[in-house]
């Protein structure tokens, strides 16, 4: 062991040492995954997470909103498992599983459970693997940049709540546009010296170019419906429109995550008419990359969520929530442009999902997840 893992092992608590011994031992005894193939390579990846959203969540918002969902239009339909490297699971460790295809403990972003403090070695994500083939990249969420899932396509750390730290690693990231409500935790000044033009409304925004680089801090509640929304600030849908025709004129393609994260949010305090708002302006987004992949042809999309919140059930004829917290029920998987990896009613682990994108952007990516040493 080197000098400097020694003094970072000498400043970590006994009890958070035990922890990633446990992870170590959960690991093991869940398996190792064997690798995914594709046939299929495709130009365009999409994911998009819907935080907090089970399948009674598309319930309820279709009973309640009397709407259709776009994503129920995609072809195949299974489920994801959400577990992390124990039995449930947070955004944090959640969104890891689909950034860097590795189940972590809580609170984990973009960190192995046997090395969280990142002394030998850290999972490189997607939005990292789609960098080294040469892809444009872009993050897109209704919540804040240093919430735990951006932060797990964009960031490496120990624990969620490491904000400033999150910014940072995001400001000197080179992701091609990061859009997300303002935070706190972003100093513009450094942003903007990384060569990103940074973004506070919806004038602002339909003014950037392809080819430049873009940092979205919208002051307004991005979550909500076109009907609702605030005329200066764009909705999740615009967003992502606007998102994919950025990042479209990359002839070696492009990699998008998009989230909805008020779903989670409302879920957590119960508040029925705000999450299913929230939901219609997801599937809103949704459609937007539905049109375009449908006109494209080379486009992989995937529709999902990190975990449950909220266990909602049917009671009578209403779906009502049951708790305030996450639970442990498995959440829709829609896979639009192949049936190469899941067939209707198929349930995968999360990771999996994030293995298949993985090798889904072409034959030089041999395995995912990919483990990238910690230079000192």
């Amino acid at each position: 062991m080197s000098v400097t893992a020694r003094r970072i092992f000498s400043k970590i608590p006994f009890t958070r040492m035990f922890v990633a011994f446990m992870a170590v031992v959960f690991t093991l005894m869940s398996g190792i995954m064997p690798r995914i193939d594709t046939q299929k390579e495709f130009k365009n990846i999409i994911i998009m997470i819907g935080d907090g959203m089970g399948e009674n969540h598309l319930l309820k918002a279709k009973q309640e909103r009397g709407i259709s969902l776009a994503m129920e239009t995609m072809p195949i339909r299974g489920q994801s498992v959400t577990s992390s490297v124990v039995r449930s699971t947070d955004s944090a460790a959640g969104a890891t599983a689909l950034a860097c295809g590795v189940r972590t403990v809580i609170n984990g972003v973009g960190v192995y459970p046997e090395d969280v403090y990142q002394v030998c070695k850290r999972p490189m994500n997607l939005t990292e693997l789609a960098q080294s083939l040469g892809k444009s990249t872009g993050i897109v969420t209704s919540d804040d940049n240093t919430g735990a899932t951006p932060a797990c396509f964009s960031a490496h750390t120990d624990h969620r709540g490491n904000r400033d730290e999150i910014a940072a690693q995001q400001a000197v990231s080179n992701i091609d546009l990061i859009w997300s409500y303002k935070s706190s935790h972003t100093d513009v000044d450094k942003v903007q010296a990384n060569g990103y033009t940074v973004v506070t409304n919806k004038r602002e925004l339909n003014a950037l170019e392809s080819g430049s680089k873009s940092f979205g801090q919208f002051t307004g509640d991005i979550w909500r419906t076109e009907d609702t929304i605030a005329s200066n600030m764009p909705t999740l849908s615009e967003l992502t429109d606007k998102a994919i025709d950025m990042l479209d004129d990359d002839e070696d393609g492009f990699f998008l995550m998009i989230e909805g994260a008020h779903i989670d949010k409302f879920s957590h305090s119960n508040k029925s008419e705000n999450m299913t708002e929230a939901v219609e302006a997801f599937d809103d987004a949704v459609k937007e990359a539905l049109d375009f992949a449908k006109k494209d042809g080379e486009t992989l999309i995937i529709v999902t969520a990190d975990h449950e919140t909220g266990g909602i059930k049917l009671s009578g004829d209403e779906y009502v929530f049951t708790k305030t917290s996450h639970s442990t029920a498995n959440v829709p998987l829609f896979v639009y442009g192949t049936d190469q990896f899941i067939t209707n009613g198929k349930k995968v682990m999360n990771k999996q999902i994030a293995q298949f994108m993985a090798m889904s952007m072409g034959d030089e990516v041999k395995e995912f997840p990919i483990k990238v040493k910690i230079q000192y």
